[in-house]
């Protein structure tokens, strides 16, 4: 790996790395415990690093060795903390890999902070959704995801960073609007930032909806994988009432589009509601060695180098990467 001052040194000069976030942000909770939010340093928003694919019903631990996962999985996080990284959003969700003390273990080894959550996700489907969910309220589950943040994961004592939902690219079905409400009900328990991994603009909207009836600010929900919407009025009018516009799928071959999408949301006064990551990783129980493990670099030595050259200023290059997300993943509540 290129972990060499060669490709670390373009990176450090560009975002002065531990430069003091917003002073209001407040603390974020990593597995290991709260951490004030101007202490995070650089952010990889949404990232992965074990996911499981076989469904809610079948998902068990056995299936994976925890050991196995760290050898893979930690020289690509040690390279990520060495090119400046010092905050790590883990967007796997309950039911799909979710493992908190596999995160403590990468925490601990490398140092960075890493974060997990709380929710369940709904899209593709339902099929990571458990059966007894189906029949339960939004009010209770709220009360499971609001008790994993009021004593912490599954016995474990983690508790997580922020709530993760996900629902279908159409229209909302009344399960996933009860998703959406159930993650209403526990922010305004908890202060936990609403994360949705949604694509369009049409559930995009709806899920903001149905939040703002619940009392809950905009401010308090992260669209998810918006790049997948190409009307780019639709994330400027999103960004306008206070949702977290997350591009966050970068590679190698898009850094240009993610550049060009953030140029014209800083034209209309937005830069300040972007995040930006990769969806990267992840190790994968159903394949051999887990798989092909795509890493967390290309935000450092592509889209960073490239936003520079492309005329955005260091202050402009530290609110997206540093200041933008301490504030999204702040532990507060955030009401109408």
């Amino acid at each position: 790996m290129k972990n060499s001052l060669l490709y670390i040194i373009p990176v450090v000069a560009i975002i002065a790395v531990g430069c003091n976030a917003d002073s209001e942000a407040g603390t974020i909770m990593t597995v290991n415990g709260p951490v004030k939010a101007k202490n995070t340093g650089i952010w990889l928003t949404h990232e992965h690093i074990l996911v499981d694919f076989i469904g809610a019903d079948s998902i068990t631990p056995s299936r994976y060795n925890r050991l196995a996962v760290i050898l893979k999985t930690l020289p690509f996080l040690k390279e990520a903390k060495q090119l400046g990284c010092g905050t790590f959003v883990e967007c796997t969700p309950a039911y799909l890999g979710r493992d908190p003390l596999l995160l403590k273990a990468l925490s601990d080894s490398t140092g960075l902070n890493i974060i997990t959550n709380t929710g369940y996700y709904g899209a593709v489907n339902n099929k990571y959704i458990p059966s007894s969910a189906f029949q339960k309220t939004a009010e209770d589950l709220s009360s499971i995801w609001t008790e994993e943040w009021e004593k912490g994961i599954e016995n474990t004592g983690i508790k997580p960073g922020f709530i993760k939902i996900a629902v279908n690219r159409d229209t909302l079905s009344q399960f996933h609007s009860t998703l959406v409400r159930a993650a209403a009900l526990t922010h305004l328990k908890t202060g936990l930032t609403i994360a949705s991994h949604t694509g369009p603009a049409i559930p995009a909207f709806q899920q903001v909806e149905i939040l703002k009836k619940e009392g809950v600010s905009p401010e308090a929900f992260i669209w998810v994988h918006a790049l997948n919407e190409k009307d780019i009025s639709k994330l400027a009018e999103a960004a306008s009432s206070g949702v977290w516009i997350s591009l966050d799928n970068l590679n190698d071959n898009n850094a240009e589009e993610i550049i060009s999408v953030m140029q014209l949301l800083k034209a209309k006064g937005f830069l300040n509601k972007v995040l930006i990551s990769h969806d990267a990783g992840w190790y994968d129980p159903a394949k051999e060695n887990g798989g092909d493990f795509r890493g967390f670099s290309t935000m450092f030595l592509k889209l960073i180098p490239m936003m520079k050259q492309e005329g955005f200023t260091g202050e402009e290059i530290e609110q997206v990467f540093i200041t933008n997300p301490s504030a999204a993943y702040s532990v507060r509540i955030r009401k109408i």
